[in-house]
């Protein structure tokens, strides 16, 4: 009886240490979604050729927000997250510069995400979807400059 318990608790230690970085015999650790969606947000900020994040009402509130002194922007606007034990799932919303090729943003910003999560978290990332919602134009800037376009001055 006992050799059957000893090789039942060695399984159970096996098991642990297989699991995954996130689990040992020690114990576990776990990571909240909102750290991996800090952290996929700020990954996909880093990449040449994204404007923003987030649909447009996320984007108009955020604008809103930086004018309350104090305030700062959402790491994880634009971001949703699946997080389970061993691996999570990021979904991206982001709005490109003109003139910059869509494919090759999204394959740096697939890269960029893997690599900060995996690394960061011990999570192996199974897909990064990334859906481009605007385009951010040149000319968006100059108008945003020059202040109230109102005809009358």
């Amino acid at each position: 009886m006992a050799s059957t318990t000893d090789a039942a608790a060695k399984s159970q230690d096996v098991e642990k240490v297989n699991a995954g970085p996130l689990t040992s015999s020690q114990g576990t650790t776990s990571v909240a979604d909102v750290v991996v969606q800090k952290i996929a947000g700020l990954a996909t900020r880093e990449i040449h050729g994204v404007h923003a994040l987030g649909g447009g009402a996320a984007r108009a509130f955020s604008a809103l927000r930086e004018r309350i002194p104090g305030a700062t922007a959402s790491a994880g606007q634009g971001v949703s997250v699946e997080v389970g034990e061993k691996q999570a799932a990021v979904d991206l919303q982001i709005v490109v510069e003109y003139g910059v090729s869509i494919a090759d943003v999204a394959r740096s910003i697939r890269r960029n995400v893997i690599s900060a999560v995996e690394g960061m978290t011990g999570l192996e990332v199974v897909e990064v979807n990334i859906n481009v919602g605007d385009l951010h134009l040149p000319s968006d800037d100059e108008e945003d400059a020059s202040g109230d376009s109102g005809r009358v001055q």
